[in-house]
Parts: C-alpha cells; sequence; structure tokens
C-alpha cells in the first residue's frame, strides 16, 4: 500500500450540504485527515495480520513435510 501525503494531496476539503459545497473549516479538515490515517493504519494492520497467519501455516505444513494440496487431499 502506498503512503499518501494526504494534505499535500488534498490541500483543501469540501462538505455537502443540502446540495451546496462547503470548504471545510480547520477542525473538519484535521479531524478528516486525521481518520484517513486511521483508516490507512488499520489496513496495513490487517493486512499484516494476514500474511502472518499464512506465513504461520505454511510453516506448520513445511515442518510436516506437506503441500497445502495434500493437506486439502488429506482433510477431503
Amino acid at each position: 500500500m502506498k503512503k499518501t501525503n494526504y494534505k499535500k494531496d488534498f490541500p483543501k476539503l469540501f462538505k455537502n450540504i443540502n446540495g451546496e459545497q462547503f470548504e471545510m473549516d480547520a477542525e473538519e479538515y484535521e479531524t478528516t485527515i486525521a481518520q484517513w490515517e486511521i483508516n490507512d493504519i488499520e489496513t496495513l494492520k490487517q493486512q499484516s495480520e494476514a500474511i502472518a497467519k499464512e506465513a504461520a501455516k505454511a510453516a506448520i505444513l513445511d515442518r510436516v513435510g506437506l503441500t497445502a494440496d495434500e493437506l486439502k487431499t488429506i482433510l477431503g
């Protein structure tokens, strides 16, 4: 996942209220940027957990000398 510099990429943010666009004030802007960064961190956390889980499975299969396909066949 490519790191995004939200403040550089989005120097201004707008909100839509009843069909009209307004520029966000400083507090809304900072809150929105912070939430986007939190979302990025959560996504990276989930991706790293999935990679770690797959690596752990692969290590177990390697220790017992089986491939994933062989294990699927055994478990039927």
